[in-house]
């Protein structure tokens, strides 16, 4: 990636919110990053629609304090559930979203007068990490993207690996319980039907039917539908012993997934981006230890297990190392 005075936008399409900022092409800063709900339900169109303003937002922004010109804006990577095919710019299924054959990389460049890279938003995030962030220096890395859905991105000898049809990565939908939770794939037994965001926090709120007290109740004013997996990890931190036992649950399902992967792969890293990095030593601990019993040792010896350091912006960051693969700006 070469250094340069030119900018790249990177948008971050998620489940549940939208992530848009800019960069210069030696990633030295983040400029104009703007956060919005996705608002799916509202349809397809619509979120393109608020993906383009974001994107016309940003770059005035970036304009407005550098002194830019819009001609220094090389153009726009795109991090998108998948799967995808990125040779014809197509979200071919995003079971979050409800998108199916979807012309989201034409659609965008259209609008906002920019040529735009497709890919999938883990394999962004796993990019993000790897450039700048817990994953860097790495040769061999494994992403995990924990939010609405569970992705994955894998990098193999320092290079992105899509696969034969752009579905490499998905360990959100390899299976960890052959007869276990129906998954919005549609299999059963997903990892993503038991460790996603929203698997945390129904499985928070299984855990309640019972009547046990807890203060997830108290943090949610009673209404147990506004549980989410950041309100069980903090109700975890602070020693309640429900929200524990699902953290504690949450780190065996993830651990098994690692575990697998480290036996397939053996990375010398494997992130786990997304708000399970605000779980902590809480999770972390109980992962690594699961991932000791189930992984052959030479290839957890060889491995760090670790949380995302980009945060929210892992995505965006990697959506702009992903353009820059494809487009190196000079």
């Amino acid at each position: 990636m070469t250094v340069s005075s030119q900018y790249v936008i990177g948008v971050d399409i998620g489940g549940t919110n939208l992530v848009v900022g800019a960069m210069p092409g030696d990633g030295s800063r983040e400029l104009g990053v703007i956060h919005l709900p996705t608002l799916a339900k509202q349809g397809a169109d619509a979120v393109v629609a608020r993906i383009c303003e974001m994107i016309d937002t940003t770059i005035a922004t970036v304009m407005r304090e550098t002194g830019a010109t819009r001609s220094q804006f090389a153009g726009v990577g795109i991090g998108c559930p998948g799967p995808l095919d990125r040779e014809k710019g197509l979200v071919i299924l995003t079971p979050n979203l409800g998108w199916t054959d979807f012309p989201l990389r034409d659609l965008v460049s259209g609008k906002v007068g920019l040529p735009v890279v497709l890919d999938n938003d883990a394999n962004c995030a796993t990019l993000g990490e790897w450039w700048l962030g817990a994953a860097k220096g790495g040769r061999d890395v494994v992403g995990f993207t924990l939010g609405t859905g569970i992705g994955g991105g894998l990098i193999l000898g320092g290079r992105l690996l899509h696969g034969a049809s752009d579905v490499a990565g998905e360990i959100g939908h390899t299976t960890i319980e052959a007869n276990g939770r129906r998954c919005g794939c549609g299999n059963y037994g997903c990892l993503e039907a038991y460790a996603s965001g929203p698997a945390i926090a129904m499985r928070a709120r299984e855990a309640l039917s019972n009547g046990e007290p807890s203060m997830l109740r108290d943090l949610v004013d009673g209404d147990l539908e506004k549980i989410t997996a950041a309100i069980v990890y903090k109700a975890s931190g602070q020693g309640d012993a429900i929200a524990a036992e699902v953290v504690k649950e949450t780190a065996r399902f993830l651990g098994i997934g690692v575990a697998n992967i480290l036996n397939i792969f053996n990375p010398d890293v494997v992130v786990l981006a997304g708000g399970v990095a605000q779980a902590g030593d809480s999770l972390f601990v109980p992962l690594r230890a699961e991932v000791r019993r189930r992984a052959f040792k030479p290839a957890v010896d060889a491995c760090r297990i670790v949380p995302g350091a980009l945060g929210g912006s892992a995505g965006m960051v990697g959506a702009v190392a992903a353009f820059l693969a494809e487009h190196p700006v000079a």
